[in-house]
C-alpha cells in the first residue's frame, strides 16, 4: 500500500504581540521576506475576530506565519505562554553561507555569543536563536555526507527506536 505524504509545510502559524518587531526581527535579521499581510475579520470561536496575519517565505514556497488581533481581549485569549525549552524548536534547512549570513545579523542585531549559538550535532551544524515571541530557531547546516547518513538512518530508525525502548540508551551518533 503506497501510502500519500504531505507536499512540504505550507506555514507555521503562532501569535506575536508586535508585528513590527516581529518584522524587523524576521526580515531585517533573519533574512525571510514578508511576502503577505492579511488583515482579517472572521466569526470564530463565538465572537467576531480582527486580526493581522503576516506570512515570510522560505525557499520552498513554506512560511512562518502570525497572527496578531486587534483586541487586547481577543490577543491575550489566544496568547501561547511558552515554557522555554531548547528541546522545542523548528528547524530550517541552511546552506554554510546563509548560516553565516544570519549570525553576522544577528551579531549586528546587538545578540550575544550565548543567546545566537552553534552546536556542532556531527550530522549537521546549527545555529541557534529565540525569536521576539520566545520561539526557539534552529539553522542547520547538514554534514557533507548528509545523503549517505541520512540513507543509514532510514535503514535503521525503527531497529534505532527497538533498541532506545528496550533500555540501551547508548549512542549512534558516530559523526560526532
Amino acid at each position: 500500500m503506497m501510502r500519500t505524504l504531505p507536499l512540504r509545510l505550507h506555514h507555521h502559524a503562532w501569535i506575536t504581540d508586535d508585528q513590527e518587531a516581529n518584522r524587523a526581527f524576521y526580515e531585517d535579521v533573519i533574512g525571510l521576506p514578508l511576502v503577505a499581510t492579511w488583515s482579517e475579520s472572521d466569526v470564530l470561536f463565538g465572537a467576531e475576530r480582527v486580526y493581522s496575519h503576516t506570512f515570510y517565505g522560505l525557499a520552498d514556497g513554506s512560511a512562518l506565519a502570525f497572527f496578531q488581533f486587534a483586541d487586547p481581549k481577543d490577543q491575550e485569549e489566544f496568547r501561547t505562554d511558552i515554557h522555554f525549552t531548547a528541546w522545542r524548536h523548528i528547524a530550517f534547512k541552511v546552506d554554510r553561507e546563509t548560516q553565516d549570513a544570519i549570525r553576522g545579523r544577528l551579531a549586528a542585531a546587538g545578540y550575544a555569543e550565548e543567546d545566537a549559538y552553534v552546536i556542532d550535532h556531527g550530522y549537521c551544524l546549527s545555529l541557534y536563536v529565540k525569536d521576539p515571541n520566545g520561539l526557539q530557531l534552529e539553522f542547520t547546516l547538514d554534514h557533507p555526507d548528509a545523503e549517505k547518513i541520512d540513507a543509514e538512518r532510514r535503514t535503521t530508525a525503527h531497529a534505532d527506536l527497538a533498541r532506545w525502548l528496550d533500555g540501551d540508551h547508548g549512542s549512534n551518533n558516530r559523526w560526532r
